[in-house]
């Protein structure tokens, strides 16, 4: 059985109008999604801003009320508060957030920040509680001294680090990293990326981690779902989403992504020109008379893309990989 079970999951915001207030319309942020997360495992949620991959988050962790749909942990719906606090979901699932400053309360010393999930779930003697604190701190290679300085007193690469110190004070199961590395220079990225990897492996943590950065989070995940206008558009491995992508909106996100190679950019440049002249010419083809996107088909055991099923057979026909 998988971690975490997320079945047509929707959240949506009324809108309301009108002398008397009345709900017309709604928002459709995140609009019947469904995949699952394994144990260890790290999985991708990948989109643009507005795509619904934070709302997403934010529903696993609790922080985001759902419209409808199911997230299962231990056969359990956990999208009812009373089975989160039976099963101690909060102190097992945690999130890293994008903006590491305003997730710190700035009038709080590092110790008290670390030292606040330890104190709602683990109730450890004053000296238990630094002591673990300390360790916390070593892991994401921060010195003692950090103890007694607030927020602003550290880079943003050093905070997003107190982050993931304190979201793995609890020993969590789940991780939500949303967007954790975005804010930060190329360098620091690498360090916090592989302060993670090194986490994962020592604890066995699994990880939902939503990025825009497709090259980030090739270095991340095996598994992939990319998600446009609230929906999931493609589902798949690492290697179906970037040797084999078969939706338009993930044929663009991947051109996207710098060429680093000063030879090659002309050449990267007249791909991703291409790319974006078939989105504009064939968007009736990707998505249905409302721009949604179309339901998920499966094309191979681990590879599914949202188009009618005849032009998922002939994409994929195409690549090669037709389940058999």
């Amino acid at each position: 059985m998988s971690l975490i079970e997320i079945k047509d999951l929707k959240v949506h915001y009324p809108i309301r109008t009108g002398f008397w207030n009345r709900i017309t319309d709604s928002v459709r942020a995140v609009d019947g999604i469904t995949f699952n997360i394994e144990a260890g495992e790290t999985y991708g949620l990948v989109g643009e801003s507005g795509s619904g991959k934070s709302t997403t988050g934010k529903s696993v962790v609790g922080l985001e009320k759902v419209t409808s749909g199911s997230i299962m942990y231990k056969g359990v719906d956990i999208t009812k508060k009373a089975n989160r606090t039976k099963l101690d979901y909060n102190q097992d699932v945690q999130m890293i957030f994008q903006d590491s400053l305003s997730s710190l309360n700035p009038r709080k010393r590092i110790e008290d920040i670390i030292a606040e999930p330890l104190r709602n779930f683990e109730h450890l003697s004053k000296d238990d509680e630094k002591l673990r604190v300390l360790q916390l701190l070593d892991i994401v290679g921060l010195d003692a001294d950090a103890l007694y300085k607030y927020p602003h007193q550290f880079s943003g690469g050093q905070r997003q680090r107190i982050g993931v110190a304190r979201a793995v004070a609890t020993n969590p199961k789940l991780i939500i990293a949303d967007e954790p590395v975005s804010a930060l220079d190329l360098s620091v990225q690498a360090q916090v990326l592989n302060f993670m990897k090194k986490i994962q492996r020592e604890f066995g943590i699994s990880y939902l981690f939503i990025s825009h950065d497709l090259g980030v989070v090739r270095h991340m995940c095996n598994n992939i779902a990319i998600m446009n206008r609230g929906r999931l558009v493609e589902i798949g491995t690492r290697e179906d989403i970037y040797n084999h992508p078969l939706h338009i909106y993930t044929k663009r996100l991947l051109a996207a992504i710098p060429e680093t190679n000063v030879n090659q950019r002309a050449a990267h440049r007249a791909s991703r020109l291409a790319v974006e002249k078939i989105y504009q010419e064939q968007q009736s083809k990707y998505y249905d008379e409302n721009g949604e996107a179309f339901p998920l088909i499966q094309v191979s055991p681990t590879h599914a893309v949202a188009l009618p099923e005849n032009i998922a057979k002939q994409l994929a026909s195409q690549e090669g990989e037709v389940q058999a």
